[in-house]
């Protein structure tokens, strides 16, 4: 009987025991479930409310470090720079910054030249980082990318010299002439030769102020507020007549062709400009007793038909070097022939954006000794309406003068007899060099 009761004793108590390390393993198992995971820390969950919202919005680029400098939050631009890498911040200053802001509490901020992505070439991405704490624990990385302002203010800083130094040459040299012809008030002769100089040099620094003023005309305004159809017979009358007294003396033939019936749309007095800039050189460049030719036609393109208008020289060519930078300000290829012809460099520049604000380009062919080729690429006058009569929702206000309907003033619908063609020889098209 004793050792019943001691046996069912016994068993009870394994029972109870049971029951308890049962109930504690469920109680352990609940608690260690709810323990965050080093996993969960990595989550969006630990940002503070509303900043991811705010980082989504933000344009520079965003990156967010934990304690331990993984990376919590990193936006698409932050990618795209090559700022994270694996989930890592791949930039080394940028990461000891994150590390002594995490350690100080101070925010910092530092500008990096980083390589650039994807290229072969040295290039540098210019990048302004700025470091803060965020919370207790993280670290806010904004990174700006300042290649393009660091590129404009380079252009600014390099033109505002270039233009100081044009100008300082016209100037001291009519300081100096001034002088000599004070010197030489009892030389008739001698004031008049003086003279003579201080007009060509008169000449320079005028020719110099009316096309920085056209320069920044064309970048700053909108040729197409006042655009109209224009034939492109008139546009190379004009040019052909502002350049006849230098081709005169040069001996050198004008010959156009191939622009009847042809019309662009645009600010005349810019085309006008651009394309006489382009004759105007092919004469200066030309050798005596040569041919410059000015042709024009219609090519197809994407969007509505082209009109090229070419414009060949045979003179001294331009090497490979000298093609890539001959539309930049001041750029000239020969500055000895430049200074003899009143050249100022900037006749290229403003061809160039004349053709991009018109919606067009300029492209050139040549060769050392073979000459050159200019193409000036305009939309033709009836694709640019035919591109506005497909839009009609646009009210008359938001709609640009460009787009203006062919029955509209001055469209330019009914023909008008071309200029007479005996005023210069007439050429076939050339082909379009490549």
């Amino acid at each position: 009987m004793d050792v019943n009761a001691a046996v069912a004793a016994a068993a009870a108590i394994a029972g109870v025991l049971t029951g308890v390390i049962a109930m504690l393993a469920f109680r352990w198992s609940e608690r260690d479930q709810k323990r965050p995971t080093r996993t969960s820390l990595h989550t969006d969950a630990v940002l503070p409310p509303g900043v991811d919202t705010v980082l989504s919005v933000l344009r520079s680029s965003a990156v967010v470090l934990d304690e331990g400098d993984a990376v919590v939050k990193a936006s698409s631009a932050a990618y795209a720079l090559g700022l994270v890498r694996g989930g890592k911040l791949a930039i080394e200053p940028m990461l000891q910054m994150a590390r002594d802001t995490r350690r100080d509490g101070e925010i910092r901020q530092v500008e990096l030249d980083l390589p650039r992505r994807g290229t072969g070439r040295g290039e540098a991405l210019a990048v302004s980082a700025r470091v803060a704490p965020l919370g207790s624990r993280l670290v806010l990385l904004l990174v700006e990318d300042l290649t393009e302002a660091r590129r404009i203010e380079a252009v600014r800083r390099d033109f505002v010299a270039n233009v100081s130094h044009e100008l300082k040459t016209p100037v001291g040299a009519l300081s100096l002439l001034s002088e000599a012809v004070m010197d030489a008030s009892d030389d008739p002769e001698a004031v008049q030769r003086f003279a003579g100089r201080m007009q060509i040099e008169a000449t320079r620094l005028t020719n110099l102020v009316q096309e920085l003023i056209d320069l920044s005309r064309v970048q700053n305004d909108d040729p197409l507020e006042d655009a109209e159809p224009i034939r492109v017979d008139e546009l190379v009358t004009e040019a052909v007549d502002r350049c006849r007294h230098q081709a005169g003396a040069k001996q050198i033939t004008m010959a156009a062709g191939g622009a009847a019936d042809l019309h662009v749309w645009g600010n005349r007095g810019q085309l006008a400009a651009a394309l006489g800039n382009l004759v105007e050189n092919a004469v200066n460049y030309s050798p005596a007793r040569t041919r410059v030719g000015i042709a024009a036609r219609r090519v197809g393109a994407t969007g509505g038909d082209m009109i090229e208008l070419a414009v060949t020289d045979q003179g001294i060519g331009i090497s490979d070097k000298d093609k890539e930078r001959i539309f930049e300000r001041f750029y000239r290829v020969d500055p000895a022939r430049s200074r003899a012809t009143g050249g100022t460099g900037l006749g290229l520049a403003i061809v160039k954006h004349v053709a991009a604000s018109h919606g067009g380009e300029v492209t050139v062919w040549s060769a050392e000794g073979q000459g050159s080729t200019f193409t000036l690429r305009l939309p033709e006058a009836g694709a640019a309406r035919d591109r506005a009569q497909q839009h009609p929702a646009l009210d008359d206000e938001d709609r640009p003068a460009a787009h203006s309907s062919p029955g509209s003033s001055g469209s330019g619908a009914s023909p008008v007899s071309p200029p007479d063609s005996t005023a210069y020889e007439t050429l076939p098209a050339p082909e379009v060099l490549p």
